[in-house]
């Protein structure tokens, strides 16, 4: 794993955000179609994919870590262990995936429930799915970036927060 300044791994956050806002249009363009259960699938498939390449760009995927030397290796571990974050230097499964959905407050029930609702209702389906997509991938991000921070010798990352965040 390369040494990165903070700018540099600023840059990959920025980066990493675009994608995650693209994924999550997605997703909720998805949530629109008004058959309950195709977003669910969609959602897991959407969130792999997007995780898998936001690790990849952090050089956190199981493979990239595996190459590390050892005590390399252990400090990544340590760090993610200490962020709680089941997403990163993991082979995602489905079960992994739906349990990340869960922790930023998505009720699929809910979800799913809102497409009953004539016309009003798949656009809360595609709000729900919108912002928890957006949520995870960028709650993501930001556990990356701190363990890049961290590996550097730095304690923390912050970072201006915009109107892009939200």
């Amino acid at each position: 794993m390369q040494t990165m300044t903070l700018s540099e791994i600023e840059q990959l956050r920025v980066e990493c955000r675009a994608l995650v806002a693209k994924q999550s249009m997605v997703s909720g363009a998805i949530a629109i179609v008004p058959i309950p259960g195709l977003d669910v699938g969609a959602d897991v498939a959407i969130m792999s994919r997007m995780i898998d390449q936001i690790n990849q760009k952090f050089g956190l995927t199981p493979a990239q870590i595996e190459q590390l030397n050892p005590l390399m290796k252990q400090r990544v571990f340590v760090i993610v262990s200490s962020l709680s974050s089941s997403l990163i230097g993991k082979y995602l499964s489905k079960e992994l995936l739906l349990l990340a959905l869960k922790r930023v407050g998505v009720r699929l029930v809910s979800k799913q429930a809102a497409k009953f609702v004539p016309f009003l209702g798949s656009a809360i389906a595609a709000g729900i799915s919108y912002g928890a997509m957006r949520m995870l991938g960028n709650a993501h991000i930001d556990d990356c970036c701190q363990v890049l921070i961290q590996l550097q010798g730095n304690t923390t990352f912050e970072h201006e927060t915009t109107a892009r965040d939200i």
